[in-house]
């Protein structure tokens, strides 16, 4: 491991972020050809929450947080703590007091690879939390690990400046230089739902919206009545 601390990464502007947040984690994934996605293993502590932000990386040892304070000095308005670990862990590695230092900071929440602690109070406090585990394990600050490198999480490679979305669906990256397309496909996405959902409203199947009454054929499906069924 490169045990270092990478200074004054470039971010995506805030208000393409804000815009891309909007449409949410399960239709950016799914506008973006279904990439992107961390997984279900990260959920959040608390639902009805829905943040975009720059990510800001930390790597840790397992049990041990000092990576995380390194990483709350890089962090600034807007940002995503991301946090994961060099082997699997599941101690409560971040709290409180982290997220009030996060907080005063400007930063939109925390993703992390690891357990977290302190539920009731970051719910009191509105800071939002998506984590592997729950966790009133507690940590030391004994080993240096790394902030602002590549990490993986949930198979996918996050890099410090890439954007970070959250919310009750879960957590997907979207590469920093892939934004301004990430949210023209967004938004044609949302139209043709939208477009759908009227046509569902009116009575329309999807079985015939989506032409699949023919694939149907094709797998071998048969409509039969129930006495045929029933006389097998």
């Amino acid at each position: 491991m490169d045990t270092v601390v990478v200074t004054d990464v470039p971010r995506a502007p805030l208000d393409a972020i804000d815009r891309l947040a909007g449409y949410g984690v399960a239709t950016v994934h799914e506008a973006l050809g279904r990439t992107g996605y961390l997984g279900p293993a990260h959920r959040p502590t608390h639902l009805g929450r829905r943040i975009g932000g720059s990510a800001v990386t930390a790597l840790c040892w397992p049990g041990d947080n000092l990576m995380i304070h390194a990483a709350v000095e890089q962090c600034r308005d807007g940002d995503v703590l991301v946090v994961t670990t060099a082997s699997p862990c599941t101690d409560g590695m971040f709290g409180e007091l982290l997220a009030t230092s996060l907080q005063a900071r400007g930063v939109r929440g925390l993703v992390i690879d690891a357990g977290v602690r302190d539920i009731a109070e970051l719910h009191a406090m509105g800071f939002p939390v998506w984590s592997r585990a729950v966790s009133a394990q507690g940590t030391v600050k004994s080993t240096a690990g790394a902030v602002n490198v590549p990490i993986v999480v949930g198979a996918q490679t996050i890099r410090a400046g890439d954007v970070i979305l959250a919310d009750d669906d879960g957590v997907v990256c979207v590469p920093r230089d892939d934004v301004p397309r990430a949210v023209e496909l967004a938004q044609a996405r949302v139209d043709r739902e939208e477009a759908a959902r009227e046509a569902f409203q009116a009575g329309q199947l999807g079985l015939d919206r989506y032409e699949l009454r023919d694939k149907l054929a094709a797998l071998g499906v048969r409509y039969v009545t129930a006495a045929e069924y029933g006389s097998r």
